[in-house]
C-alpha cells in the first residue's frame, strides 16, 4: 500500500483536491483507473465544443471530491458515517465509471451487444476486490444498493448524486456552455438525511430548481447537440462496418485489444464468461479506436474508408432533427438520392443514410425522487412544493427524431 498519506490534485473546476486516504490513492494509481485518462468524458463533443477534451479520470476525481464534501457536511449534522463507510463511499464513486468503453457513451453497445458500462464497472470492481483482498466489499455493496444505509447509495447513484453534480459542473466548464453551471457546493451544504433518505433542506430549493433546468439545457445543447449526434452515430457505424468485415474474415488493422472484440463477436453472455475478454476490455481506450480510424482511411473497403476519413477530417454527415418520426417515404427518397450521388448498392446505403431517436428528461418523477426537508420537519417531493417552475413538465420525456446522411 502507498505510504504517501496525503496527495493534492489541482483541479480546474474546484481548485485543490486533497486525497486523504492511502487506499484511495492506491485505487487511483491502479492501471484500470489510469485508463480513464484515455477515455473522453464527452465522446466526440469536442468536434462542436473544442474545449470539451476532458476525460473520465478528471470526472471521477471530481465526483470523489464532492463525495468528501458531502460526507463532511452530513457528519456536521450528526449523521453517522464510519471511517470504513467513508473510504467505501469514496471508492464507490471513484470507480463508478471504470467500465466505460472508448469515447464513453458513444460506443456503449458498439463492441459488446447488450452490455451496459455499469455492468462492466461492477465486474471490474469485483476483480479489483479479489486482487485487493476484499477491501472493496463494502464499496460494492453501496454501489449495488445492498448496504443497510440506503442514503449512502443515494450519494453515489440517485437524481441528486455526486456523479451528476460533477459532470454538470465539469462539462459546462469545459464546453463553455454557461447555462449548465450548477452550484454543486451550495447543494451539498443543503444535504441532510431523514429516515435513511437523502433530502435537501428547503432553503436550497432554488438551487435544486436551477440544477434540474441546467441538466435540461446541457442535454440539448451538449450531450444531444445534433452535430455531436451526427459524429457519434458515424463512429458507431464505422465500428459496425468493421465488425461486419471482421466476421467475414476480412483483414483489418487493429490494436490487440480492439482485435479481440472485432473478431470475437462478443455479446453480454460471452463476455461475462470469458476472463480474457475482461483483460482486453481493460486495455481498450480511445487511442485504440482513433489509431484504427487513421489506418482504415486507406482500407480498400469503400464504406470503412469513407466513414473513417469523414470522422478524422470532421466531414460530418448532415443531420435533420425534428419532433415527429422520420417518414418511410422521406427516408426512402434520401436513400435513393444517396445511391445515385455516391454510387452505392443496397447494403452500402445504410451506412450513408441512417435514422434514430433521442430523448431528454431532466427529472424523473417515476424514479426515486428528490425530496425537500421543510422548515417544519416534514418531507415533500420537490415538484410538489416548487413555486418557480413546472417541474412536472420537466419530468416529461421529450423525444426527437433524426435522419443523417452524407452530404459532402
Amino acid at each position: 500500500m502507498n505510504q504517501n498519506k496525503r496527495k493534492i490534485i489541482n483541479d480546474p473546476v474546484y481548485g485543490f483536491i486533497t486525497i486523504r486516504h492511502p487506499f484511495i490513492l492506491d485505487l487511483i494509481d491502479h492501471p484500470w483507473f489510469q485508463r480513464l485518462r484515455r477515455i473522453a468524458q464527452l465522446g466526440l463533443s469536442h468536434l462542436v465544443y473544442p474545449g470539451a477534451v476532458h476525460n473520465r479520470f478528471q470526472h471521477a476525481i471530481g465526483a470523489m471530491h464532492l463525495m468528501q464534501l458531502a460526507i463532511d457536511e452530513l457528519r456536521l449534522k450528526k449523521h453517522e458515517i464510519t471511517d470504513e463507510e467513508e473510504v467505501s463511499l469514496l471508492a464507490a464513486v471513484l470507480l463508478h465509471d471504470i467500465g466505460h468503453g472508448p469515447f464513453s457513451h458513444a460506443l456503449e453497445f458498439a463492441l459488446i451487444q447488450g452490455l451496459h458500462h455499469e455492468d462492466i464497472s461492477e465486474v471490474l470492481m469485483r476483480d479489483l476486490n479479489q486482487e485487493l483482498g476484499g477491501t472493496l466489499t463494502t464499496a460494492i455493496a453501496i454501489f449495488n444498493n445492498a448496504y443497510p444505509k440506503h442514503f449512502l447509495h443515494q450519494l453515489v447513484s440517485s437524481q441528486l448524486d455526486m456523479d451528476r453534480l460533477d459532470y454538470l459542473a465539469r462539462d459546462s466548464f469545459f464546453s463553455g456552455v454557461v447555462e449548465g453551471q450548477v452550484g454543486a457546493e451550495r447543494l451539498i451544504k443543503m444535504l441532510n438525511v431523514v429516515d435513511d433518505q437523502l433530502v435537501l433542506e428547503e432553503k436550497g430549493i432554488y438551487s435544486i430548481e436551477k440544477f434540474i433546468v441546467a441538466r435540461r439545457f446541457m442535454y440539448w445543447q451538449v450531450y444531444l447537440h445534433k452535430t455531436v449526434l451526427s459524429a457519434e452515430y458515424m463512429l458507431v457505424h464505422v465500428l459496425r462496418r468493421a465488425l461486419e468485415l471482421a466476421q467475414k474474415d476480412v483483414e483489418l488493422f487493429a490494436t490487440p485489444a480492439l482485435r479481440t472484440f472485432l473478431y470475437g463477436a462478443y455479446d453480454k453472455k460471452k463476455f461475462l464468461a470469458d476472463p480474457l475478454a475482461l483483460n482486453a476490455y481493460a486495455a481498450l481506450d480511445d487511442f485504440d479506436i482513433a489509431t484504427s480510424l487513421k489506418v482504415w482511411q486507406s482500407h480498400p473497403d469503400k464504406v470503412l474508408s469513407d466513414l473513417s476519413r469523414a470522422i478524422m477530417n470532421r466531414a460530418l454527415y448532415k443531420i435533420e432533427l425534428q419532433s415527429a418520426p422520420i417518414s418511410e417515404e422521406y427516408e426512402y427518397d434520401t436513400q435513393k438520392r444517396m445511391k445515385l450521388r455516391w454510387n452505392l448498392n443496397d447494403t452500402e446505403v445504410g451506412y450513408y443514410v441512417f435514422t434514430g431517436k433521442v430523448d431528454n428528461r431532466a427529472y424523473n418523477q417515476n424514479k426515486e425522487t428528490i425530496n425537500i426537508l421543510r422548515k417544519d420537519g416534514t418531507v415533500a417531493e420537490v415538484a410538489a412544493i416548487s413555486d418557480q417552475l413546472n417541474l412536472a413538465a420537466l419530468s416529461n420525456t421529450v423525444e426527437k427524431y433524426f435522419i443523417a446522411y452524407k452530404s459532402r
